[in-house]
């Protein structure tokens, strides 16, 4: 995830106002979550201390990896919040997946730079060092890395950020596009195979396109827009192929809100980190926005479930939460 400098300009202006609002809503959420429709019960602090984390995957002992975006790193966190190295990424790992061979599949937006204020780390434009974005794999017996993709038919890829497999062992995954100082580059959707032998264009020219999902049948794929607070969908007409006309606006949010990662619940309801207002914005598939869960960080980045539990990384302040939600998470398929 990066920003454009006027949305960095944004936040820096008003930083003052979401630290008073973090401080409030850390304060609240001690005690209770504020949530609509009673979807959520409190929430739990796992680890801290964290540079800015993204993509939780919760394992099956309890332990949940994590890609911390400005330290370039996987990252496992024990249940009583140990943190431990996994993997040297480099770049900025964004979001982040578990392949049908069990290895770690990392969307790498090639990095950024970081701009700290009030001890919170906002992401900005490309690193000066920035040269391509990748998908990256990490085998977790060995922690050996490789990286799967740079390009797509001569095309470099410019940052990817968010990642999801289909019960077939595709993966699909956004490419958000980079920001520089003169420029930004549009962003895209792609389909490829983990063992490196197949990618292919499924969307272009989007609009900072940032969380991906699919619907419980995998009918439709689902994206978000980071600085146009929308989320969209697509048919999917056949393995890793998008029905482009049929793309459709799920719903747009009012204000200075913006969106980031996104996972699904069992009944299909779509779970979307927030930020500027902080939290998950919970919307049906039908668009009916069903609730807000405030996180107390305006940089909630992600969401992942394991049966009811939801883990949410908050970006600005280092954080990876959970909480125990009233729908089951949709499984993922590996």
């Amino acid at each position: 995830m990066s920003y454009p400098l006027h949305i960095v300009n944004y936040i820096n202006s008003t930083l003052i106002f979401f630290v008073l609002l973090s401080i409030f809503s850390c304060k609240r959420i001690k005690n209770d979550v504020y949530v609509e429709n009673e979807v959520a019960t409190s929430n739990h602090e796992i680890a801290s201390q964290l540079q800015f984390p993204e993509g939780p995957i919760p394992l099956s002992d309890g332990s949940v990896l994590v890609v911390e975006m400005a330290r370039g790193t996987l990252t496992n966190i024990s249940p009583d919040g140990v943190v431990t190295e996994v993997a040297k990424l480099g770049g900025g790992p964004n979001g982040a997946a578990i392949g049908p061979d069990r290895a770690v599949y990392i969307c790498n937006n090639g990095g950024l730079k970081w701009i700290e204020r009030v001890n919170m780390l906002i992401p900005g434009e490309a690193a000066d060092d920035y040269k391509h974005g990748s998908i990256q794999r990490v085998h977790l017996e060995t922690k050996e890395t490789e990286t799967v993709y740079t390009h797509c038919n001569g095309r470099r890829l410019s940052a990817p950020n968010d990642i999801v497999f289909d019960k077939k062992g595709g993966m699909w995954f956004t490419d958000q596009g980079k920001y520089f100082s003169e420029y930004k580059e549009h962003g895209a959707i792609y389909y490829a195979k983990p063992d490196g032998s197949y990618i292919s264009l499924q969307a272009d020219n989007l609009e900072s396109p940032n969380g991906i999902g699919l619907s419980p049948d995998e009918k439709y794929l689902y994206y978000a827009e980071t600085t146009t607070g929308r989320l969209y969908s697509y048919e999917i007409k056949d393995t890793g192929k998008l029905k482009l006309e049929s793309k459709k606006l799920i719903v747009g949010l009012p204000g200075n809100q913006m969106f980031d990662s996104l996972s699904l619940d069992i009944k299909g309801n779509i779970y979307v980190a927030t930020l500027i207002n902080g939290g998950i914005t919970i919307i049906s598939p039908q668009g009916q926005i069903l609730g807000h869960i405030a996180t107390g960080d305006f940089l909630t980045t992600s969401i992942s479930f394991f049966f009811k539990k939801a883990y949410i990384t908050l970006g600005a302040t280092g954080k990876l939460v959970s909480m125990e939600l009233k729908n089951e998470g949709l499984p993922v398929n590996f």
